[in-house]
């Protein structure tokens, strides 16, 4: 016993047996206070106590047909809440089975220590204290809160049962699906119509889709594409139709109504889903706009930098125009990664476990696919801020000669005096070495050579001059610097002689050393001299010297 039940039961038989008088008087108050205050702490304890049994019970819903009317926490003798709430739950049903129930008739008696609802003498449910204990009111209120509860439900299984109810259901049912069939016939009667609208308007009107100078579509394609937009048109109508019409068929009678909720369900969910996805993406959405529009506008005012640097409008120290270009692709790309990497977090589904899987194959993928490409790229780079060539240059590289027409972040391409175009990787450039022809025809001057060679009775000053000249006589050939002659090899027989000019236009190069021969021979030509190298054999036996006469001072 507590001891607070103990101070209660000595006070009581203290104040029964004391006696009367002055100082009785005051024990028996004395006594009646301290009954007061152990009654107090006890309701306090136990409210306290029922509190806790309420928070930890397990309660015995009574579902009827999917709809869970209410709930029972405390057993009945033998019986269990969920024993309990089975029986009533079958009760209900079997009430609802007969055609003859009355929800109005529902009464509440009082019996002992139970309150039950009866309906025509049947038990519904029998509520007891602990009942009304765990729903904190009292008995009589506790059923006059379930009472209507069972009605409404009592009425919902009564709804269907006359015949009167079942033709009316019928009939709208078949109304239903006469006015269904009557949509499907005008839909379809209307987007043939359309059909017929769009071969005429095909035969008429309809011009091809042209993008600049590609036609991306002609009539023919363009008519199909809009016939097949509009069967897609007419087969979405239709199911749209059914959507609406289905559950509304299933929602006519009652045993189907949950069924018709159910197939609602399954339409509005989704769709649902998707549409507070949107909302809820909104504000990621505005954030990744505004971080793209920042991007775009910067990148924009890079180009436009970009040039003015390339056109030499804008000029910056140390900095070529050639570098414009390829730094601002660099620096384009850069801003792109460094947008794509701060907006990533804002995609959808960035954070799922799929997502990030994909994205970490791509990146294998890519690293393991790419080395030979990324060198390449890595060439390309270097190639462009070392200015060996730029595009129009003459080149030679190894034993390629060719004009260079296009640089890409891969390849080099050429096109050789042949008209032969060769693709060279940058990767093969960066380990080959790399003649520019027009580079020193821009600057110095790129000389140009020819060998002649010359038997020695022909006197070498006269050699000079004639090659000499027919340089001087040569179209494309500069003044200045002067042509000049090198004596390169002494043989047997004959002297080689080389003579070296000056031209700007390097494209024309093979045509110019074509004219220079042309003028030597002709000026060899004028003053007698052969070009034929004379080869002899040497008899001492009073032969003419080969050594040329002093000349006459």
């Amino acid at each position: 016993m507590r001891f607070n039940d103990m101070i209660f039961n000595i006070g009581a038989r203290m104040a029964a047996y004391a006696p009367y008088g002055a100082f009785s008087v005051a024990m028996r108050v004395f006594i009646l206070i301290c009954l007061l205050l152990c009654g107090m702490e006890a309701a306090a304890t136990s409210g306290t106590d029922v509190d806790s049994l309420r928070s930890s019970a397990v309660g015995a819903p009574v579902v009827v047909e999917g709809d869970t009317l209410f709930v029972l926490y405390a057993g009945h003798g033998s019986y269990s809440a969920t024993d309990r709430a089975g029986r009533i739950a079958r009760t209900l049903v079997e009430l609802g089975e007969t055609a003859d129930v009355v929800a109005d008739s529902l009464k509440v008696t009082d019996n002992g220590e139970f309150t039950e609802i009866l309906h025509c003498r049947r038990l519904i449910i029998s509520l007891s204290d602990d009942d009304a204990m765990y729903e904190a009111t009292t008995r009589r209120e506790l059923a006059a809160r379930l009472t209507p509860i069972i009605a409404d439900k009592l009425d919902d299984l009564q709804r269907g049962k006359t015949l009167l109810e079942v033709a009316t259901r019928v009939m709208l049912f078949a109304l239903v699906l006469i006015m269904q069939y009557s949509f499907f016939r005008l839909i379809n009667y209307l987007f043939r119509r359309l059909r017929r609208q769009i071969v005429r308007f095909k035969q008429r009107r309809l011009r091809p889709v042209v993008i600049r100078d590609y036609e991306l579509l002609n009539v023919r394609q363009l008519g199909r594409v809009l016939i097949l937009l509009n069967n897609v048109a007419r087969y979405a109508v239709l199911l749209l139709l059914l959507i609406l019409t289905v559950p509304m068929l299933f929602a006519i009678f009652p045993q189907t109504e949950a069924l018709a909720w159910t197939i609602l369900h399954y339409i509005l969910d989704p769709v649902k889903m998707v549409g507070r996805s949107i909302l809820d993406y909104i504000p990621n959405l505005f954030i990744i706009i505004v971080i793209w529009t920042f991007v775009r506008y910067l990148i924009k005012g890079l180009h436009y930098i970009a040039s003015e640097v390339e056109n030499e409008k804008l000029k910056i120290h140390g900095f070529y125009p050639d570098w414009a270009q390829t730094t601002f692709n660099i620096v384009r790309f850069l801003l792109y990664a460094f947008m794509v990497a701060i907006i990533y977090p804002y995609l959808p589904g960035a954070h799922s476990g799929v997502f990030q899987g994909i994205s970490v194959f791509v990146g294998l993928i890519i690293s393991l696919g790419s080395s030979a490409v990324i060198g390449n790229i890595i060439s390309g780079l270097v190639i462009t801020y070392m200015r060996p060539f730029k595009v129009g240059d003459r080149i030679k590289l190894n034993e390629t000669t060719g004009n260079v027409i296009e640089k890409t972040p891969f390849v080099t391409r050429l096109r050789t005096p042949k008209n032969e175009v060769v693709t060279i990787p940058n990767s093969f450039i960066m380990s080959s070495h790399t003649i520019n022809y027009s580079e020193s025809a821009r600057r110095y001057g790129l000389i140009i050579h020819t060998l002649v060679t010359v038997g020695y009775e022909v006197p070498w000053r006269q050699v000079h001059q004639l090659l000499i000249d027919a340089a001087r006589l040569t179209p494309g050939v500069l003044e200045h610097p002067q042509p000049f002659v090198l004596e390169t090899e002494l043989h047997d027989y004959y002297t080689c002689y080389q003579i070296n000019a000056y031209i700007h236009d390097v494209d024309r190069q093979p045509d110019i050393i074509s004219d220079l021969m042309e003028r030597i021979q002709d000026i060899f030509a004028e003053a007698g001299i052969e070009l034929v190298s004379p080869h002899y054999i040497s008899a001492r036996d009073g032969n003419a010297s080969t050594v040329p006469p002093k000349p006459d001072k």
